[in-house]
């Protein structure tokens, strides 16, 4: 199925996911424009995600961005204005375990899509990346959009040899491209393996709530609609070739954010237990985020105490969601 040829065409990698589910559906909202996504499925994708916007302006296909000659036909099919990049392994407890996994997606994957946008002549490519590429921050700063990337796990290193290539293919080729970098997401469709949703889905079960070493590291936190609002903002109005940090400028702790959860739920902290740290944990990430600020007018909307009560609200409210994930990954 081609699309109009009056409506711009966003490529969603990794829109069946978290992040790029969310983004999808901000995308549909948008008469101008119509997406396909690409997604592999895997056990962190699903197409309960998307489910209520496919149609004629929301295409799904089931696929590999790895897979060079699937990407190069359906560039050549859909005729792509933007390429929006999700797909990614993202968690670092499995980076640990299967570390090949995430090069084949990170950065293999991001070399098939750079070459596909190169030969198809895409208006922009925009790699979402991560603030874990920069490493670790000790009690104060911030990250910036210069800092030397100093990856600790084989996640974050894979995410920052994508970030890499991406700068490559616009030096070298002259590809239109941007990169973010983002603070953790928490928000609706979240799967159950980050520290957010396994808090509540554990304290739902009345189940131990597993924290890492002393519980004392801290992340900056931002809701995946402020997320979203800010790649589509770098998407269209972002300076070609240029990095732009994106965060809520909410730093908490780890051990904090599950005793807020359990307060607002009604649960003892006697669920906390704290087990031995994971390895290579990084101590602090911080984002400064003026330059999306002061380039492109864009500022978070949601505050962590009202986005965290209306996450805790949505999976209260879509538990028939859960249930589909555990019967998918038995």
């Amino acid at each position: 199925m081609r699309l109009k040829s009056n409506m711009q065409t966003i490529l969603i990698t990794g829109g069946a996911g978290f992040i790029g589910s969310n983004f999808t559906r901000l995308v549909n909202g948008y008469p101008d424009f119509r997406c396909v996504v690409l997604d592999k499925l895997t056990y962190a994708g699903h197409l309960s995600t998307i489910e209520e916007v496919l149609g004629p302006d929301c295409i799904f296909v089931k696929g590999d961005i790895a897979d060079a000659v699937e990407v190069d036909s359906l560039f050549s099919q859909y005729k792509f204005d933007y390429v929006v990049n999700f797909a990614a392994e993202s968690h670092v407890d499995r980076s640990i375990e299967e570390p090949g996994v995430f090069v084949r997606s990170n950065v293999f994957g991001v070399q098939v899509l750079l070459d596909a946008c190169r030969r198809h002549g895409v208006t922009k490519y925009l790699q979402v990346s991560t603030d874990e590429v920069y490493g670790e921050l000790s009690d104060t700063g911030l990250f910036t959009e210069d800092m030397p990337l100093d990856p600790s796990s084989p996640y974050s290193a894979s995410k920052a040899s994508g970030d890499l290539l991406v700068q490559a293919w616009h030096r070298t080729y002259g590809l239109p491209v941007n990169i973010t970098r983002c603070s953790n997401n928490y928000g609706p469709y979240q799967f159950p393996e980050k520290l957010i949703p396994v808090i509540i889905t554990r304290a739902l079960d009345n189940a131990l709530i597993p924290v890492y070493g002393n519980g004392l590291n801290v992340r900056d936190w931002i809701h995946v609609e402020d997320h979203c609002s800010a790649l589509f903002s770098v998407l269209m109005h972002g300076q070609s070739g240029r990095v732009y940090n994106i965060g809520g400028q909410s730093e908490r702790t780890n051990l904090d954010v599950v005793r807020t959860i359990l307060k607002i739920l009604g649960h003892s902290e006697s669920l906390i237990t704290f087990v031995e740290d994971r390895k290579g944990h990084d101590w602090r990430y911080a984002i400064d985020n003026t330059r999306i600020q002061t380039e492109l007018n864009w500022h978070p909307k949601h505050s962590f105490e009202q986005g965290l009560v209306d996450t805790i609200q949505w999976y209260l409210d879509n538990q028939k969601w859960l249930e589909t994930l555990n019967h998918s990954t038995d």
